[in-house]
């Protein structure tokens, strides 16, 4: 019996215990599956494979519950983007890890440099105000709600550079870091990913294929020809970055001996050239293998380079240095930092040296307009340098960098990754004579005859103020000057003064601009276009303030003259009714031109009812070819129209506002 009952408690405790462990089985397995796929994440984002990472951490986020391991997840994610230069993604992901339970004051930084990076400049600041609420002791927010602030003041002053885009060059792969190959600058060499690179490994950061030399000449047409990897250089890894010799005789290069998650480093390779081609490339040996010697750029009398490395000793991530040697056969010297002028605890890379010993790089430590942007620096006699940001348009807030000059000329190519794409993508630029100039005619508003000996007074933005008198037809011209805005003032008596506006800011073409400027006469009526009230009513709708803005506009254009407002209605009601209506309508527009700051003493306000019906002028009787020029739009001419829908348009024309000039010789009130 005893036996018996044991067995039996027996059979039932370990069933107990195996229902209990498969419980624990089923409830641990999500989450050890969940934290194995973050894991997984973590090893992309770890070995730098960011762009592998991406989907990834999406995954891991997809598939868990957990919030707080969610949020990380979004937040990771955003980092990947920023890694990848995916500015437009980072910011839709870091808004939703700064919007998180868990969020982390990192995220609210990133946000606000993604918003930098894609041209929101305020929306950055006010970004990087509350990143300085969290952080109040991080100096990175100050320094970058100046940059935001800097950079709308550039675009709103750019330099005469022109830029456009080298289409013939650019593929939807990444395109950057031009070299000129050929003293007539009729041969380009640059660095891309695109299809027929000789790597056939992929960039675990970016996605594409391993980059390689390319080279393009410039036909007769002035045409660049399809681009083809130059042999002699490339290999199975990465090289790019070419930069040759003022004769073009020789050129160095970057190789990158890395494959996917696997991390060496970069090399500097130098090649002769040899006939049409190059000799076989050989590594000059700034430093070993494992460590990263970039993007090299040889001075102008061979006897220094500049590179990049991350190596210690710098001053940030990414620095540039140089090596130096006695004579052209000499040896390289060990690697000197380039100083604090130029490096930052940012990343400095892209060096060029141009003929004068100028150096170019770009960096993102520089205060700046977004990424990389350019830098010019000027090498003093102490051994310092003066370091100028290019501005727009050749910086912008995407990346810009590797730039290259055509000798001492004004132009050259660079790469940037402007257009919003990830893709890195070439340019052309130069620096012509920019020459402006305006051609106008002045011209009465309703009949459209020119107005003679009008006076036309040019007000700049920098100051100046010129005047000129139009000529029988109307016409006038002045000279402008570059980055200006200016106001064109027409006046002639017994007309309302007239303007225009034209600004030659942002121009990067010389160009002559075309204006009109239309004088209304004070001898007659002005009606204004498209006030409109609800049927009944005397409340202005929205769409009439466009019109009254520019009546506003007008007045202030005009100071001396004072106005009466004439509302008028049909006649589809009493006289009664229409004088009180239009009353209450032409009050309506007072009220509005007073809230907008006009002297009430300027205004009155008179309702005419249905008392003025409107004569048909040449423009109504080429709108509507049934009303007949000279008629008066009476109630007995619209009873006599053919249908309903013409009566309603004649009624409708006699449903409007005007305004009359009273006065000319009003004194505003001095305040």
């Amino acid at each position: 019996m005893y036996n018996k009952h044991h067995y039996f408690y027996r059979r039932v405790i370990m069933k107990k215990r195996i229902l209990i462990l498969l419980l624990l089985i089923l409830v641990a397995s999500p989450a050890f599956s969940q934290k194995r796929r973050a894991n997984k994440a973590y090893e992309f984002f770890r070995a730098g494979e960011y762009y592998e990472a991406i989907d990834q951490f999406k995954n891991a986020y997809s598939k868990t519950r957990d919030r707080e391991l969610k949020d990380e997840m979004i937040f990771m994610v955003a980092e990947c983007y920023r890694l990848v230069n995916d500015p437009r993604n980072a910011e839709l992901w870091y808004k939703r890890a700064v919007r998180s339970a868990y969020s982390r004051p990192e995220a609210q930084y990133w946000l606000a440099d993604a918003l930098k990076k894609n041209g929101k400049y305020q929306q950055a600041i006010e970004e990087f105000k509350k990143y300085k609420q969290l952080v109040p002791s991080d100096a990175r927010a100050d320094r970058e709600i100046r940059a935001c602030e800097l950079a709308d003041e550039w675009l709103r002053n750019p330099e005469s550079y022109r830029v456009e885009e080298l289409k013939d060059l650019n593929s939807r792969y990444s395109d950057f870091s031009p070299a000129y190959g050929r003293d007539d600058f009729g041969v380009v060499y640059f660095t891309s990913s695109r299809e027929g690179a000789q790597g056939k490994k992929t960039h675990g950061a970016t996605g594409q294929s391993f980059a390689d030399i390319f080279e393009s000449r410039l036909d007769k047409k002035g045409k660049w020809s399809l681009p083809v990897p130059v042999e002699s250089l490339n290999s199975e890894f990465e090289e790019g970055t070419p930069n040759l010799t003022p004769d073009f005789k020789e050129i160095y290069f970057t190789r990158c001996e890395a494959g996917k998650r696997e991390k060496k480093g970069c090399v500097i390779m130098h090649s002769v050239r040899k006939g049409e081609g190059w000799d076989d490339p050989k590594n000059i040996g700034l430093l070993a293998d494992t460590l990263v010697a970039a993007h090299p750029a040889i001075s102008p009398d061979g006897l220094a380079i500049y590179f990049v490395s991350d190596i210690p000793g710098g001053y940030g991530g990414k620095d540039i240095w140089y090596v130096t040697r006695d004579k052209p056969s000499g040896s390289w010297s060990g690697p000197k930092n380039a100083g604090p002028d130029i490096n930052t605890p940012g990343d400095e890379v892209f060096p060029y040296v141009r003929n004068d010993g100028v150096l170019f790089f770009s960096s993102d430590g520089h205060i700046g307009m977004g990424g990389l942007d350019i830098f010019k620096a000027t090498p003093q006699p102490d051994g310092t340098w003066i370091v100028q940001n290019m501005r727009p348009p050749i910086n912008s807030s995407a990346d810009d960098f590797g730039i290259v000059f055509q000798g001492n000329s004004e132009s050259g190519i660079f790469s940037s990754t402007r257009k919003g794409r990830m893709n890195d993508e070439l340019y052309y630029f130069e620096r012509p004579p920019l020459r402006f100039s305006v051609t106008g005619l002045v011209k009465d508003e309703k009949t459209g005859a020119p107005i003679p000996a009008a006076t036309v007074q040019l007000i700049a933005s920098d100051g100046a103020n010129l005047q000129t008198e139009t000529g029988t037809g109307g016409d006038f011209k002045f000279t402008l000057r570059p980055n200006v805005d200016y106001i064109l003032l027409a006046s002639k008596k017994n007309y309302l003064n007239g303007k225009e506006r034209v600004t030659t800011k942002g121009q990067e073409k010389s160009r002559d601009f075309m204006v009109t400027i239309l004088l209304s006469s004070i001898e007659r009526p002005i009606e204004l276009p498209n006030i409109y009230y609800d049927f009944d009513r005397w409340e202005l709708r929205p769409e009439s303030m466009v019109s009254l803005d520019k009546l506003v506009e007008t007045l202030n254009d005009n100071p001396n003259v004072t106005i009466e407002l004439m509302s008028h209605t049909d006649s589809r009601a009493s006289d009664e009714y229409n004088l009180e209506l239009s009353q209450k309508r032409a009050q309506s527009v007072v009220d509005y031109l007073v809230s907008k700051g006009i002297d009430i003493e300027r205004l009155s306000a008179k309702g005419y009812g249905e008392s003025m019906p409107k004569v048909v002028d040449a423009d109504l009787a080429a709108q509507y070819p049934f009303l007949k020029q000279g008629v008066t739009l009476t109630e007995q001419y619209i009873n006599s129209l053919a249908n309903d829908e013409q009566r309603e348009i004649a009624h409708q024309i006699n449903r409007r506002t005007e305004f009359r000039v009273l006065r000319t010789d009003y004194e505003p009130k001095k305040k």
